[in-house]
């Protein structure tokens, strides 16, 4: 049904807004100052016992920072999970000060620091989404305080019946908004990227949202990185078809670097250099 729903706009013509394949992209995750790995539907500040965690790691945030730097993985995201994450932030963003982007907390009032900090984007989810409602004042003011380069908006979400819905407050609270091409297309004019969660299988390295990622790649118009349930290597030759490469897919608890064993970092590395 939400394949039915999702070519309803297959006739529609297609911007293609830049010719390219799906890349690998990196992430960083931190949670109370720590880089990990966290199944993402379990995350709840309220009930702290559900969390469920797939990696913790020894190395700093810093570490992971120079990785990516040194192997040109650009268009990589630090997320802050919660609070006592900054100072982690920070400590990546001076390790590739232009290389990273961040997200988690960011707001109309913070978002120019993080740029001042080193961040080459600022992420926004939550601020657009007073009680859990779409702002579009919010969106345009935060907007035209750092550029709509400067923003990318996360629009990570769950499936609700026949569609999927932008969700917030660490992917708990589900909001008004409907990820469709009506939603992004508003969206796009204020933002210069969109990274999307599929939170209902975040963390499960059980396998892509195909329907979403194939949506997507039918809706977007600026650079979109997927997140969520990437398991293998073939992932990036499912997300470029599925996609028509207007996708990028970062993996997170399937790479070896945070523990897995379903992907090799040095692997996502070549298929970079190679496409």
């Amino acid at each position: 049904m939400i394949h039915k729903h999702c070519s309803m706009t297959s006739n529609t013509v297609i911007n293609l807004f830049y010719k390219k394949m799906t890349r690998f992209n990196g992430c960083i995750d931190l949670h109370h100052g720590k880089v990990k790995q966290i199944v993402g539907g379990s995350l709840n500040e309220d009930t702290p016992d559900s969390l469920r965690t797939n990696f913790v790691s020894k190395e700093s945030p810093s570490y992971y920072a120079d990785l990516y730097r040194k192997n040109n993985v650009t268009r990589c995201h630090v997320i802050k999970l919660g609070p006592n994450n900054d100072s982690a932030a920070k400590e990546a963003l001076q390790t590739w000060p232009q290389g990273l982007q961040v997200g988690g907390g960011i707001t109309l009032d913070n978002a120019q620091e993080w740029l001042d900090n080193g961040a080459s984007k600022v992420i926004i989810t939550s601020y657009l989404f007073p009680e859990a409602k779409f702002s579009l004042e919010r969106l345009k003011a935060i907007c035209q305080k750092v550029g709509k380069n400067n923003l990318v908006v996360d629009v990570s979400c769950r499936r609700s019946e026949n569609q999927w819905v932008v969700a917030m407050n660490k992917w708990q609270t589900m909001t008004d908004m409907i990820v469709n091409k009506e939603s992004l297309d508003m969206l796009s004019e204020y933002c210069s990227e969109f990274l999307v969660h599929a939170a209902d299988v975040e963390g499960l390295c059980n396998g892509i949202d195909e329907e979403l990622v194939e949506c997507l790649g039918k809706w977007v118009s600026i650079p979109t990185t997927y997140a969520g349930g990437g398991r293998s290597l073939n992932d990036l030759t499912l997300v470029q078809q599925l996609s028509m490469g207007k996708v990028d897919l970062t993996y997170g608890s399937s790479l070896d670097i945070f523990g897995g064993n379903g992907v090799a970092f040095n692997d996502c590395i070549e298929w970079n250099q190679s496409h």
